[in-house]
Protein backbone atom coordinates (compact mmCIF):
# COMPACT_ATOMS: atom_id res chain seq x y z
CA UNK A 1 0.00 0.00 0.00
CA UNK A 2 1.37 3.66 -1.00
CA UNK A 3 1.51 6.21 1.64
CA UNK A 4 -0.81 8.52 2.59
CA UNK A 5 -3.50 6.18 2.56
CA UNK A 6 -5.66 4.38 5.18
CA UNK A 7 -8.32 2.07 5.80
CA UNK A 8 -10.82 2.50 8.58
CA UNK A 9 -12.53 -0.46 9.51
CA UNK A 10 -16.00 0.19 11.25
CA UNK A 11 -17.33 -2.41 13.35
CA UNK A 12 -20.99 -2.39 14.17
CA UNK A 13 -23.69 -3.95 15.21
CA UNK A 14 -25.83 -3.39 12.11
CA UNK A 15 -23.34 -3.06 9.38
CA UNK A 16 -19.36 -3.01 8.28
CA UNK A 17 -18.00 -0.72 6.73
CA UNK A 18 -14.74 -0.94 5.30
CA UNK A 19 -13.43 2.52 4.26
CA UNK A 20 -10.28 3.37 1.96
CA UNK A 21 -9.12 6.95 1.63
CA UNK A 22 -6.06 9.21 1.18
CA UNK A 23 -4.71 12.72 1.87
CA UNK A 24 -5.01 14.55 -1.50
CA UNK A 25 -2.89 17.71 -2.29
CA UNK A 26 -4.91 20.37 -0.06
CA UNK A 27 -4.85 18.18 2.56
CA UNK A 28 -8.43 16.87 2.42
CA UNK A 29 -9.38 13.06 2.38
CA UNK A 30 -10.54 11.24 -0.75
CA UNK A 31 -12.97 7.99 -0.51
CA UNK A 32 -11.53 5.76 -2.84
CA UNK A 33 -13.27 2.83 -1.94
CA UNK A 34 -15.86 1.64 0.15
CA UNK A 35 -17.39 -1.61 1.38
CA UNK A 36 -20.34 -2.39 3.49
CA UNK A 37 -21.15 -6.08 4.72
CA UNK A 38 -24.69 -7.02 7.04
CA UNK A 39 -22.84 -7.28 10.65
CA UNK A 40 -23.68 -10.51 11.80
CA UNK A 41 -21.65 -11.86 14.83
CA UNK A 42 -21.84 -8.57 16.96
CA UNK A 43 -24.32 -7.67 19.14
CA UNK A 44 -24.58 -3.76 21.03
CA UNK A 45 -21.28 -3.05 19.77
CA UNK A 46 -19.88 -6.47 21.21
CA UNK A 47 -18.51 -9.39 18.78
CA UNK A 48 -20.52 -12.42 19.99
CA UNK A 49 -19.81 -14.60 17.12
CA UNK A 50 -16.04 -14.52 16.01
CA UNK A 51 -17.21 -16.68 12.70
CA UNK A 52 -19.43 -14.59 11.33
CA UNK A 53 -17.66 -11.57 12.22
CA UNK A 54 -14.69 -12.91 9.88
CA UNK A 55 -17.09 -13.23 7.15
CA UNK A 56 -18.60 -10.10 7.48
CA UNK A 57 -15.09 -8.15 7.73
CA UNK A 58 -14.14 -10.18 4.78
CA UNK A 59 -16.53 -9.60 2.47
CA UNK A 60 -16.70 -5.91 3.33
CA UNK A 61 -13.04 -5.45 3.15
CA UNK A 62 -13.03 -7.59 -0.51
CA UNK A 63 -15.81 -4.95 -2.03
CA UNK A 64 -13.86 -1.79 -0.53
CA UNK A 65 -10.77 -3.34 -2.43
CA UNK A 66 -12.99 -4.01 -5.85
CA UNK A 67 -14.00 -0.38 -5.86
CA UNK A 68 -10.70 1.35 -5.21
CA UNK A 69 -8.90 -1.79 -6.69
CA UNK A 70 -6.32 -2.18 -4.51
CA UNK A 71 -5.51 -4.58 -1.86
CA UNK A 72 -5.85 -3.65 1.76
CA UNK A 73 -2.88 -4.82 4.21
CA UNK A 74 -3.80 -2.96 7.56
CA UNK A 75 -6.47 -1.57 9.08
CA UNK A 76 -7.62 1.17 11.76
CA UNK A 77 -10.42 -0.28 13.68
CA UNK A 78 -12.69 1.48 16.44
CA UNK A 79 -14.08 0.24 19.69
CA UNK A 80 -17.09 0.72 21.25
CA UNK A 81 -19.98 -1.35 23.06
CA UNK A 82 -21.86 -1.53 26.20
CA UNK A 83 -18.41 -2.19 28.06
CA UNK A 84 -17.17 1.07 27.69
CA UNK A 85 -17.20 3.61 30.52
CA UNK A 86 -15.33 6.56 31.65
CA UNK A 87 -14.14 8.36 35.19
CA UNK A 88 -12.98 11.49 36.23
CA UNK A 89 -9.85 11.09 38.42
CA UNK A 90 -7.22 13.49 39.69
CA UNK A 91 -3.72 12.80 40.61
CA UNK A 92 -0.24 14.30 41.48
CA UNK A 93 3.41 14.02 41.23
CA UNK A 94 6.14 15.66 43.63
CA UNK A 95 9.05 16.48 41.71
CA UNK A 96 12.19 15.95 43.37
CA UNK A 97 14.10 19.15 42.06
CA UNK A 98 11.57 22.18 41.24
CA UNK A 99 14.45 24.61 40.45
CA UNK A 100 14.30 22.74 36.59
CA UNK A 101 11.05 23.06 34.15
CA UNK A 102 8.36 20.47 33.73
CA UNK A 103 8.50 18.47 30.93
CA UNK A 104 7.38 15.22 29.14
CA UNK A 105 9.14 13.04 31.11
CA UNK A 106 7.09 14.58 34.56
CA UNK A 107 3.69 14.34 32.48
CA UNK A 108 4.61 10.72 31.68
CA UNK A 109 5.17 10.00 34.83
CA UNK A 110 1.72 11.78 35.67
CA UNK A 111 0.05 9.41 33.23
CA UNK A 112 1.31 6.26 34.34
CA UNK A 113 0.51 7.18 37.79
CA UNK A 114 -3.04 7.32 36.41
CA UNK A 115 -2.90 3.68 35.15
CA UNK A 116 -2.41 2.24 38.50
CA UNK A 117 -5.85 2.76 39.40
CA UNK A 118 -7.42 -0.37 40.00
CA UNK A 119 -10.03 -1.33 38.02
CA UNK A 120 -13.02 -4.39 38.13
CA UNK A 121 -11.46 -7.63 36.73
CA UNK A 122 -10.85 -7.82 32.85
CA UNK A 123 -10.76 -4.20 32.63
CA UNK A 124 -8.28 -1.89 30.72
CA UNK A 125 -7.76 1.70 30.79
CA UNK A 126 -7.94 2.83 26.98
CA UNK A 127 -7.30 5.96 26.93
CA UNK A 128 -6.21 8.66 29.49
CA UNK A 129 -6.98 12.10 28.79
CA UNK A 130 -5.79 15.00 30.85
CA UNK A 131 -8.04 17.73 31.19
CA UNK A 132 -5.98 20.42 32.73
CA UNK A 133 -3.23 20.66 34.93
CA UNK A 134 -2.36 22.40 38.48
CA UNK A 135 1.37 23.77 39.57
CA UNK A 136 1.80 24.57 42.88
CA UNK A 137 -1.90 24.48 43.26
CA UNK A 138 -2.27 27.54 40.44
CA UNK A 139 -5.06 25.80 38.99
CA UNK A 140 -6.81 25.78 34.94
CA UNK A 141 -3.20 25.61 32.98
CA UNK A 142 -3.62 24.44 30.04
CA UNK A 143 0.02 23.04 29.05
CA UNK A 144 2.58 22.71 32.22
CA UNK A 145 5.39 21.61 30.06
CA UNK A 146 8.12 24.69 30.62
CA UNK A 147 6.51 26.14 34.02
CA UNK A 148 8.55 25.69 37.29
CA UNK A 149 7.19 23.97 39.76
CA UNK A 150 7.27 21.18 42.67
CA UNK A 151 3.53 19.54 42.33
CA UNK A 152 2.24 18.88 39.28
CA UNK A 153 -1.58 17.69 39.59
CA UNK A 154 -4.07 16.81 36.84
CA UNK A 155 -7.76 15.55 36.31
CA UNK A 156 -7.89 12.86 33.75
CA UNK A 157 -10.57 11.68 31.99
CA UNK A 158 -10.27 8.01 32.22
CA UNK A 159 -12.06 5.47 29.15
CA UNK A 160 -12.30 1.79 30.71
CA UNK A 161 -13.09 -1.09 28.70
CA UNK A 162 -12.63 -4.65 28.56
CA UNK A 163 -9.41 -5.84 27.28
CA UNK A 164 -10.98 -9.31 26.39
CA UNK A 165 -13.73 -7.47 23.58
CA UNK A 166 -10.81 -5.78 22.70
CA UNK A 167 -9.08 -8.68 22.13
CA UNK A 168 -11.56 -10.31 20.24
CA UNK A 169 -11.56 -7.47 17.72
CA UNK A 170 -7.88 -8.00 16.94
CA UNK A 171 -8.65 -11.52 16.66
CA UNK A 172 -11.06 -11.17 14.07
CA UNK A 173 -8.87 -8.67 11.81
CA UNK A 174 -5.70 -11.12 12.34
CA UNK A 175 -8.40 -14.06 10.93
CA UNK A 176 -9.67 -12.04 8.21
CA UNK A 177 -5.86 -11.79 7.00
CA UNK A 178 -5.49 -8.35 8.38
CA UNK A 179 -3.10 -6.37 9.90
CA UNK A 180 -4.19 -3.95 12.78
CA UNK A 181 -2.56 -0.67 12.24
CA UNK A 182 -4.52 1.34 15.07
CA UNK A 183 -7.37 1.34 18.00
CA UNK A 184 -9.68 4.38 18.10
CA UNK A 185 -12.75 4.61 20.83
CA UNK A 186 -15.83 5.27 18.25
CA UNK A 187 -17.00 8.36 19.79
CA UNK A 188 -13.45 9.39 19.24
CA UNK A 189 -13.36 8.99 15.70
CA UNK A 190 -16.83 10.10 14.87
CA UNK A 191 -16.40 13.64 16.28
CA UNK A 192 -13.18 14.11 14.26
CA UNK A 193 -15.20 13.51 11.40
CA UNK A 194 -18.38 15.47 11.63
CA UNK A 195 -17.25 18.32 14.27
CA UNK A 196 -15.57 21.58 13.46
CA UNK A 197 -12.56 23.16 15.94
CA UNK A 198 -15.22 25.87 16.59
CA UNK A 199 -18.02 23.49 17.93
CA UNK A 200 -15.68 21.63 20.65
CA UNK A 201 -14.46 25.11 20.99
CA UNK A 202 -17.67 26.12 22.56
CA UNK A 203 -18.46 22.93 23.55
CA UNK A 204 -20.87 20.11 21.87
CA UNK A 205 -21.78 17.43 22.46
CA UNK A 206 -21.96 14.29 19.66
CA UNK A 207 -24.45 11.72 19.69
CA UNK A 208 -23.49 8.78 17.74
CA UNK A 209 -27.08 6.57 17.61
CA UNK A 210 -25.89 3.26 16.17
CA UNK A 211 -27.27 -0.29 15.51
CA UNK A 212 -26.75 -1.76 18.84
CA UNK A 213 -25.74 1.81 21.23
CA UNK A 214 -25.39 5.17 21.49
CA UNK A 215 -22.46 6.48 21.72
CA UNK A 216 -21.74 9.91 23.51
CA UNK A 217 -18.87 12.30 22.82
CA UNK A 218 -18.76 16.02 25.01
CA UNK A 219 -16.21 18.39 23.82
CA UNK A 220 -15.52 22.07 25.76
CA UNK A 221 -12.46 24.36 25.28
CA UNK A 222 -11.26 21.78 22.45
CA UNK A 223 -10.36 18.63 24.61
CA UNK A 224 -13.12 15.67 25.30
CA UNK A 225 -14.23 15.89 28.80
CA UNK A 226 -17.07 13.09 28.42
CA UNK A 227 -17.63 10.09 26.66
CA UNK A 228 -20.41 7.45 27.31
CA UNK A 229 -21.82 4.26 25.35
CA UNK A 230 -25.74 3.52 25.92
CA UNK A 231 -26.58 0.02 25.09
CA UNK A 232 -29.29 0.60 22.58
CA UNK A 233 -29.98 2.33 19.54
CA UNK A 234 -31.91 2.33 16.27
CA UNK A 235 -32.24 -1.72 16.77
CA UNK A 236 -34.95 -1.33 19.41
CA UNK A 237 -36.80 0.46 17.57
CA UNK A 238 -37.48 -2.33 15.12
CA UNK A 239 -37.84 -4.64 17.79
CA UNK A 240 -40.67 -2.18 18.96
CA UNK A 241 -42.12 -1.89 15.54
CA UNK A 242 -41.91 -5.68 15.44
CA UNK A 243 -43.86 -6.49 18.48
CA UNK A 244 -46.56 -3.78 18.25
CA UNK A 245 -47.59 -4.44 14.82
CA UNK A 246 -46.74 -8.15 14.61
CA UNK A 247 -44.59 -7.96 11.67
CA UNK A 248 -41.41 -9.41 10.97
CA UNK A 249 -38.19 -7.64 11.04
CA UNK A 250 -37.20 -6.94 7.99
CA UNK A 251 -41.18 -5.17 7.49
CA UNK A 252 -40.29 -3.48 10.67
CA UNK A 253 -37.12 -2.13 9.63
CA UNK A 254 -38.02 -1.00 6.15
CA UNK A 255 -41.25 0.82 8.07
CA UNK A 256 -39.22 2.55 10.51
CA UNK A 257 -36.72 4.07 7.20
CA UNK A 258 -39.45 4.83 4.85
CA UNK A 259 -43.14 5.82 6.99
CA UNK A 260 -40.80 6.68 10.29
CA UNK A 261 -41.41 10.16 12.39
CA UNK A 262 -40.10 10.58 15.74
CA UNK A 263 -43.06 13.12 15.99
CA UNK A 264 -46.48 11.07 16.36
CA UNK A 265 -48.56 14.30 15.51
CA UNK A 266 -46.85 14.96 12.15
CA UNK A 267 -49.11 12.15 10.74
CA UNK A 268 -53.03 12.47 9.84
CA UNK A 269 -55.13 9.70 11.45
CA UNK A 270 -56.17 8.47 7.52
CA UNK A 271 -52.70 7.43 6.91
CA UNK A 272 -52.37 3.84 6.64
CA UNK A 273 -49.81 1.68 4.94
CA UNK A 274 -50.30 -2.17 3.91
CA UNK A 275 -47.92 -4.72 4.78
CA UNK A 276 -48.33 -8.33 3.01
CA UNK A 277 -49.08 -11.04 5.48
CA UNK A 278 -46.36 -13.88 5.77
CA UNK A 279 -47.98 -17.15 3.52
CA UNK A 280 -51.66 -17.42 2.30
CA UNK A 281 -52.43 -14.38 5.44
CA UNK A 282 -54.16 -11.26 5.14
CA UNK A 283 -51.93 -7.78 4.50
CA UNK A 284 -51.90 -6.10 7.78
CA UNK A 285 -53.03 -2.27 7.78
CA UNK A 286 -51.04 -0.11 10.25
CA UNK A 287 -51.77 3.85 10.61
CA UNK A 288 -49.09 5.98 10.48
CA UNK A 289 -49.60 7.78 13.53
CA UNK A 290 -49.47 4.19 15.57
CA UNK A 291 -46.06 3.77 14.41
CA UNK A 292 -44.91 6.88 14.97
CA UNK A 293 -45.93 6.78 18.79
CA UNK A 294 -44.28 3.35 18.75
CA UNK A 295 -41.11 4.90 17.66
CA UNK A 296 -41.00 8.23 19.59
CA UNK A 297 -41.49 6.36 22.42
CA UNK A 298 -38.36 4.51 21.89
CA UNK A 299 -36.75 7.81 20.55
CA UNK A 300 -37.57 9.88 23.78
CA UNK A 301 -35.97 6.98 26.31
CA UNK A 302 -32.65 6.87 24.29
CA UNK A 303 -32.65 10.67 24.57
CA UNK A 304 -33.67 10.99 28.39
CA UNK A 305 -30.63 8.83 28.77
CA UNK A 306 -28.12 10.56 26.35
CA UNK A 307 -29.05 13.65 28.50
CA UNK A 308 -28.96 12.19 31.38
CA UNK A 309 -25.10 11.87 30.34
CA UNK A 310 -25.19 15.47 29.49
CA UNK A 311 -26.05 16.45 32.96
CA UNK A 312 -23.49 14.20 34.95
CA UNK A 313 -20.86 16.04 32.54
CA UNK A 314 -22.51 19.38 34.28
CA UNK A 315 -23.95 20.73 31.23
CA UNK A 316 -26.14 22.89 33.78
CA UNK A 317 -23.17 24.92 35.10
CA UNK A 318 -22.24 27.83 33.15
CA UNK A 319 -18.32 27.33 33.36
CA UNK A 320 -19.71 24.06 31.61
CA UNK A 321 -22.50 25.35 28.84
CA UNK A 322 -22.36 23.41 26.03
CA UNK A 323 -22.39 26.22 23.45
CA UNK A 324 -22.44 24.78 20.50
CA UNK A 325 -25.72 22.15 21.53
CA UNK A 326 -25.73 18.74 20.33
CA UNK A 327 -24.96 17.45 17.20
CA UNK A 328 -26.51 13.89 16.21
CA UNK A 329 -25.07 11.16 13.45
CA UNK A 330 -25.17 7.86 12.63
CA UNK A 331 -27.92 5.73 11.29
CA UNK A 332 -30.28 6.55 13.60
CA UNK A 333 -29.54 10.34 12.95
CA UNK A 334 -31.55 9.69 9.54
CA UNK A 335 -35.07 9.71 11.26
CA UNK A 336 -37.89 12.12 10.28
CA UNK A 337 -38.56 15.15 13.11
CA UNK A 338 -35.68 13.63 15.18
CA UNK A 339 -33.49 16.81 15.32
CA UNK A 340 -36.84 18.45 16.70
CA UNK A 341 -37.71 15.90 19.25
CA UNK A 342 -33.76 16.27 20.82
CA UNK A 343 -34.11 20.23 21.06
CA UNK A 344 -37.92 19.94 22.60
CA UNK A 345 -36.43 17.06 25.12
CA UNK A 346 -33.13 19.10 25.95
CA UNK A 347 -33.68 22.73 25.13
CA UNK A 348 -30.42 22.69 23.24
CA UNK A 349 -29.71 23.25 19.40
CA UNK A 350 -29.08 20.35 17.58
CA UNK A 351 -28.07 19.71 14.09
CA UNK A 352 -27.40 16.71 12.36
CA UNK A 353 -24.05 15.75 11.51
CA UNK A 354 -22.78 14.96 7.71
CA UNK A 355 -19.23 13.51 8.26
CA UNK A 356 -18.08 16.01 5.61
CA UNK A 357 -15.72 18.14 7.60
CA UNK A 358 -12.06 17.24 6.22
CA UNK A 359 -13.17 15.08 2.69
CA UNK A 360 -12.90 16.68 -0.26
CA UNK A 361 -15.20 19.03 -1.71
CA UNK A 362 -16.66 16.45 -4.35
CA UNK A 363 -17.16 13.69 -2.27
CA UNK A 364 -20.27 10.86 -3.05
CA UNK A 365 -23.39 12.09 -1.28
CA UNK A 366 -23.65 8.43 -0.30
CA UNK A 367 -19.92 8.88 1.31
CA UNK A 368 -21.17 11.58 3.53
CA UNK A 369 -24.26 10.15 4.99
CA UNK A 370 -24.23 10.03 8.79
CA UNK A 371 -24.37 6.32 8.66
CA UNK A 372 -20.52 6.18 7.50
CA UNK A 373 -19.31 8.93 10.48
CA UNK A 374 -17.61 6.49 12.32
CA UNK A 375 -15.94 4.99 9.34
CA UNK A 376 -14.57 8.17 8.22
CA UNK A 377 -13.30 9.27 11.12
CA UNK A 378 -11.20 6.20 11.52
CA UNK A 379 -9.75 6.70 8.05
CA UNK A 380 -8.86 10.49 9.70
CA UNK A 381 -7.18 8.68 12.41
CA UNK A 382 -5.30 6.17 10.56
CA UNK A 383 -4.08 8.94 7.86
CA UNK A 384 -2.53 11.00 11.14
CA UNK A 385 -0.94 7.43 12.33
CA UNK A 386 0.53 7.36 9.02
CA UNK A 387 1.74 11.08 9.34
CA UNK A 388 2.94 10.53 12.18
CA UNK A 389 5.13 7.29 11.18
CA UNK A 390 6.44 9.41 8.79
CA UNK A 391 7.73 12.22 10.80
CA UNK A 392 9.07 9.66 13.63
CA UNK A 393 11.06 7.96 10.85
CA UNK A 394 12.21 11.64 9.33
CA UNK A 395 13.29 12.37 12.72
CA UNK A 396 15.26 9.14 13.46
CA UNK A 397 17.06 9.59 9.96
CA UNK A 398 17.98 13.29 11.65
CA UNK A 399 18.95 12.12 15.12
CA UNK A 400 21.67 9.38 13.51
CA UNK A 401 22.42 12.22 11.14
CA UNK A 402 23.08 14.57 13.66
CA UNK A 403 25.12 11.83 15.71
CA UNK A 404 27.58 11.64 13.00
CA UNK A 405 30.36 13.87 14.49
CA UNK A 406 30.00 17.39 12.68
CA UNK A 407 30.47 20.90 13.49
CA UNK A 408 27.11 22.58 14.11
CA UNK A 409 24.95 20.91 17.16
CA UNK A 410 21.84 20.12 16.07
CA UNK A 411 18.99 21.21 18.12
CA UNK A 412 17.38 17.58 19.22
CA UNK A 413 14.24 16.44 17.51
CA UNK A 414 10.87 16.56 19.67
CA UNK A 415 9.38 13.22 20.14
CA UNK A 416 5.66 13.41 20.34
CA UNK A 417 3.99 11.94 22.76
CA UNK A 418 2.52 8.57 22.23
CA UNK A 419 -1.28 7.93 23.08
CA UNK A 420 -2.44 5.43 24.80
CA UNK A 421 -4.24 3.79 22.31
CA UNK A 422 -1.30 3.63 20.19
CA UNK A 423 0.04 1.65 23.56
CA UNK A 424 -2.63 -0.55 23.47
CA UNK A 425 -2.59 -1.01 20.05
CA UNK A 426 1.20 -2.77 20.59
CA UNK A 427 -0.56 -4.61 23.73
CA UNK A 428 -2.93 -6.16 21.73
CA UNK A 429 -0.92 -6.79 18.82
CA UNK A 430 1.82 -8.60 21.26
CA UNK A 431 -1.31 -10.79 22.88
CA UNK A 432 -2.29 -11.79 19.54
CA UNK A 433 1.42 -12.54 18.39
CA UNK A 434 1.58 -14.73 21.18
CA UNK A 435 -1.36 -16.55 21.61
CA UNK A 436 -1.55 -18.37 18.10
Amino acid sequence: MEHNLAVGLDIGTTKIVAMIGRKNEYGKVEILGIGKSKSLGVHRGVVNNITQTIQSIQQAVQEAEAAADMKIISVTVGIAGQHIRSLQHSDYITRSNSETVIDDNDIDRLINQVHKLVMLPGEEIIHVLPQEYKVDGQAEIKEPIGMYGGRLEANFHVVVGQVSSIRNVGRCIQSAGLNLEGITLEPLASSNAVLSQEEKEAGVALIDIGGGTTDLAIFRDGIIRHTAVIPFGGNVITEDIKEGCSIIEKQAELLKIKFGSAWPGENKDNEIVSIPGLRGREPKEITLKNLSKIIHARVVEIVEQVYVEIKNYGHEEQKKKLIAGIVLTGGGAQLKHLKQLVEYITGMDTRIGYPNEHLAGDSDEDITSPLYATAVGLVLDGLKREDRKKIEQQQQKEIEEAEAPKEEIKEKPVKERRSFLDKLTERVKDFLDNAE
